[in-house]
């Protein structure tokens, strides 16, 4: 603002005018009308809008992705927690060691070999076009199951809930890890499927039923597998025998495969 001031001068023409300039406020700047530099809110820059921090969306993602990782982890904590539970034959300590045997006779009827093996000799025996159908598609389900379960297998890598080797058998079909379990998948897609393909009378298709759940409890009680692994497990088995009727073999094709041999 300008200020009119009178004052004596030293020169001859007497007083002269003196101008002094004060401090001035636009009028408008208080309320930010006129540019200027101004503070910005952290989290506001040009660098955290294109990270795309501070935007209400990507701390809602942000929340989100950490309330998954809690629940998965809770859950996570509660599989390990029950498997424990359950294997009550998982070594010489355990509270039920005494079944430990029966218990993994009745997982061994779930391996891989012994259903190859008895496949491949059901089909050299058999004499009818439909039966030889039937037992090739079998082995090209058992066949797929294997491949199936050992690739998950090794992309996972998951242990079990106790410290338990793998026998024998298990290194022959590649069935080292816990993550699925490779007997759950297994009785399950060979108990869908003589359930659709075979003529069986109902107590039997109800014992078909309960072996396949047996054999994933037996895992189970071992300490050989999670609850998880064993769901999963039946899972893929289901999937697999779906797949299996989506590629069914006809009659012609598997005389030429068996004629091959």
């Amino acid at each position: 603002m300008l200020s009119e001031r009178g004052g004596a001068g030293p020169g001859p023409n007497g007083p002269k005018m003196r101008l002094t300039v004060t401090s001035f406020r636009l009028p408008g700047a208080q309320r930010g009308l006129w540019p200027g530099p101004a503070v910005r809110p952290a989290g506001r820059g040009p660098r955290a809008q294109a990270r795309g921090e501070g935007t209400p969306g990507s701390r809602g993602s942000s929340l989100l992705r950490r309330n998954l990782g809690i629940a998965f982890n809770s859950l996570l904590a509660i599989d390990i927690c029950m498997s424990k539970r359950l294997g009550v034959c998982a070594g010489r300590a355990a509270s039920w060691a005494s079944a430990r045997s029966m218990v993994k006779l009745i997982g061994i009827t779930g391996h891989g070999i012994p259903w190859i093996g008895g496949t491949i000799l059901c089909l050299v025996k058999s004499s009818t076009l439909a039966g030889q159908e039937v037992l090739m598609n079998l082995l090209l389900a058992l066949l797929l199951d294997i491949m199936t379960v050992a690739g998950v297998q090794k992309l996972i890598k998951r242990r079990g809930p106790f410290e338990t080797n793998p026998s024998l058998l298990d290194y022959l079909t590649m069935d080292v890890y816990a993550f699925p379990a490779g007997h759950a998948s297994r009785a399950a897609m060979v108990s869908k499927f003589f359930l659709s393909h075979l003529v069986l009378a109902v107590p039997l298709r109800v014992l078909l039923v309960l072996w396949a759940f047996c054999v994933g409890l037996s895992r189970v009680m071992i300490g050989r597998h999670h609850i998880t692994d064993v769901i999963s497990g039946f899972i893929i088995g289901y999937f697999q025998f779906r797949l299996v009727e989506l590629v069914w073999m006809s009659s012609n094709t598997c005389q030429m495969l068996i004629s091959a041999w």
